[in-house]
């Protein structure tokens, strides 16, 4: 879909912080005043629709942080503002991260009525140790529970797992996901654990107390993911993500083949602006300096920079190579003005890491994408 276009609204809010988390959230003691927040979204995207230009909205996430702490209300004054702003497509996915626990799970039938029709949870394990470990605040059972509530709430759902967690065999990632396979209907999160700085597991890894699974074991790991993935016909169409065919995440799919979107709240990112003039923007991340700044000025960007051509290029490299379609070469000629070198390609292509597809694309081979970070830097050089 050429002419996508998102919307992003970040929530920054949650009750715990997640020790392997490296996202904008934060904990509060007491509630945010929603009302409050709400008001500065929407002075915010008032003052990004200028930016945009004319652009139907075709996807809008809200992401955290928590949003699924918010009031359903508060979602609807949110989407209210953005149909106020900008034309909605119709048909438009309407996603809200959730944390699935049973508070929280009664809340859906009021996002549900006010237009979410996609909820993503973040299950993360099934097992109660596990969830322990990764300082999650439900249990297997709590989570398993919502994503019935979810199923029987919304049209589309989908749900995250971790995996490549210290001491998990082969077997037993086989044995979570084979069990997670049966409750998930259509779309699956999976994310290999990664150690980011600044977390607590990173320090927790770096004095030793942390062992992550070996290269052997993830690769292993990893093998098992496709396998079962494959085998329920909800192969991989990007790196960490694997669905049905036609259930593919919409607004995540703008990101990745580097279509166009805003962003609001703290710490949100946008990529706007026609094409051979992207403007990246991104928000004050403290929550509490973002709301001073909305209430002076109207906005809290701390950047709006123009990208060149070449960050273009690195940053669609990036984007477009995790996805199982690849990148269309022409469309990235044209728009960065980059052209890739043709002997790096032709020795990826040697190795069976990249293949050419139909179209002018080229496009990761399954061979290639667990070493995609090395193939991205090769080509990007």
């Amino acid at each position: 879909m050429a002419d996508a276009f998102g919307v992003y609204v970040h929530w920054p809010f949650c009750l715990a912080k997640c020790p392997y988390c490296d996202f904008n959230s934060h904990v509060r003691h007491g509630k945010p005043d929603e009302a409050r927040y709400a008001r500065a979204i929407a002075r915010e995207l008032s003052y990004l629709k200028p930016l945009t230009a004319s652009r139907e909205v075709t996807s809008i996430f809200f992401g955290g942080g928590t949003p699924s702490l918010m009031q359903p209300s508060t979602v609807q004054s949110v989407l209210d503002e953005i149909t106020k702003q900008w034309t909605v497509s119709k048909d438009a996915e309407i996603t809200l991260e959730a944390n699935p626990t049973s508070v929280e799970a009664e809340r859906f039938r009021g996002y549900r009525a006010a237009g979410v029709n996609r909820v993503s949870l973040g299950v993360q394990a099934l097992d109660d140790v596990s969830l322990k470990n990764l300082g999650r605040m439900h249990t297997a059972e709590e989570a398993l529970a919502a994503v019935e509530v979810a199923r029987e709430n919304f049209p589309r759902i989908s749900f995250d797992l971790i995996y490549a967690r210290p001491d998990q065999s082969p077997q037993a990632w086989r044995d979570e996901l084979s069990k997670a396979l049966v409750f998930a209907p259509e779309h699956l999160s999976l994310y290999q654990l990664t150690i980011e700085p600044g977390t607590t597991f990173e320090m927790l890894h770096r004095a030793g107390k942390l062992i992550t699974p070996d290269e052997d074991t993830s690769r292993a790991l990893w093998d098992v993911t496709q396998e079962l993935c494959s085998a329920r016909n909800m192969p991989a169409y990007e790196i960490s993500n694997h669905a049905l065919a036609g259930a593919e995440s919409r607004h995540n799919l703008v990101y990745w083949r580097y279509q166009e979107y805003a962003g609001a709240g703290p710490g949100a990112h946008g990529r706007i602006g026609a094409d051979g003039a992207r403007i990246a923007t991104s928000t004050e991340k403290n929550p509490e300096r973002w709301l001073a700044l909305i209430e002076e000025r109207g906005h809290g960007l701390v950047e709006e920079e123009k990208l060149s051509q070449l960050e273009q290029a690195d940053e669609m490299l990036v984007m477009g190579l995790r996805l199982a379609e690849g990148i269309d070469v022409a469309r990235f000629e044209r728009l960065t003005g980059v052209t890739l070198d043709p002997e790096r390609v032709s020795f990826l292509e040697s190795e069976g890491l990249v293949e050419r597809a139909e179209n002018s694309r080229l496009r990761v081979t399954p061979s290639g994408f667990p070493v995609l970070d090395a193939i991205v830097a090769d080509l990007a050089a």
